[in-house]
């Protein structure tokens, strides 16, 4: 919860920190909505200045965020930079009293996202992670249909998110990819994991790995799987949920059905006696029918944005707040040191 509520009938102030691969989408979303005013546009990169001028006449376009930080018309700021800037310029902005949404993942280690969640408090103000997918409106529906107990008990949930780069220099596939599957898998099964294992390769000609293969055991005991890769001919977004009365797939690729709930399960033959051999044990596969929810189709990235504002104005606390997203980079460093000991299970801290 936030100190103090923000005046419904004005406009919100957002400056915008970082004009790289996702500056523009925000400058783009937040330039869109009704009740947003955006209030500048900042980037060290003069050619990046000079592309947000032409974008943006009118915006106020800046070469330091310190000028958005001492505006005292500024009430946030969207942090959109290399991950090893997040903590000093998010601390800063929180310092400045600005509310705060800063992209996943929330630093580059879980001091400082600690030490942000506890600034955030302090200072009373918004601290939110641009973990997007929870905002998603495919999520949101397959959790209604974990809640409703539709698949039955949940046995695993194996997630792949591939392509054949972006490479990025500032963080590994690891950092990059799957802070968006942990964060989705951390939401739907209202959980965290205890333990994390995990193995990661470097086969481009850099020192960060680009593939990465990652297993977590969640704390009701069900296990969850994640495949990341830079080096990968498809571009996949899937994540299978299975369970002891159905199957679901959900493919955030297919705009039209992301979701499919497959009536398939295996059960035991039933005997009125017990088994004596094992040809008497049978196990019979249920292969039934595919069903498709209907998902109202919405941008996530606009959601989120939306998100952030109402809780700017009403004074309420984020999905994604600093905690979970602390959450998130506790268990991205649970699986670096799992990587670099060999793929052993590493436990992760609470």
């Amino acid at each position: 919860m936030i100190n103090e509520k923000v005046d419904m009938r004005r406009k919100i102030n957002i400056g915008i920190i970082g004009y790289g691969q996702w500056g523009p989408n925000f400058a783009r979303v937040l330039g869109s909505l009704d009740d947003v005013l955006v209030a500048g546009i900042c980037d060290a990169d003069k050619n990046k200045r000079a592309l947000i001028k032409r974008t943006w006449p009118g915006v106020a376009v800046l070469s330091s965020y310190r000028g958005l930080l001492n505006d005292p018309a500024v009430d946030a700021v969207v942090v959109v930079t290399p991950v090893s800037t997040h903590y000093a310029i998010a601390k800063d902005a929180l310092e400045a009293g600005k509310h705060v949404l800063v992209e996943k993942p929330l630093s580059a280690n879980s001091a400082q996202a600690q030490d942000l969640v506890s600034l955030s408090l302090r200072m009373g103000k918004l601290l939110m992670v641009g973990h997007t997918f929870l905002y998603n409106p495919a999520v949101r529906k397959v959790k209604e249909i974990l809640i409703s107990k539709a698949l039955g008990k949940i046995y695993y949930i194996h997630s792949r998110r591939t392509n054949l780069g972006p490479l990025r220099q500032d963080v590994n596939v690891i950092w990059d990819l799957s802070p968006h599957d942990i964060s989705i898998i951390n939401y739907l099964l209202d959980d965290l994991p205890l333990e994390a294992a995990a193995v990661g390769w470097n086969f481009l000609a850099h020192d960060l790995n680009d593939v990465g293969l990652i297993s977590l055991k969640y704390a009701r005991g069900i296990p969850a799987h994640i495949h990341v890769s830079w080096l990968d001919p498809k571009k996949i977004r899937e994540m299978t949920i299975v369970g002891s009365k159905k199957m679901l797939v959900y493919n955030d690729i297919d705009t039209r059905e992301p979701i499919k709930i497959y009536d398939k399960k295996v059960m035991k033959k039933k005997y009125d006696l017990p088994y004596k051999s094992f040809r008497e044990f049978q196990l019979i596969v249920r292969d039934g029918s595919v069903a498709t929810p209907k998902v109202e189709l919405e941008e996530p990235l606009k959601m989120e944005c939306m998100h952030f504002v109402d809780c700017i104005k009403n004074g309420k606390g984020p999905l994604s707040d600093g905690a979970q997203g602390r959450d998130v980079v506790r268990i991205l460093e649970s699986i670096d040191k799992s990587i670099s000991s060999g793929g052993i299970k590493i436990k992760i801290n609470a």
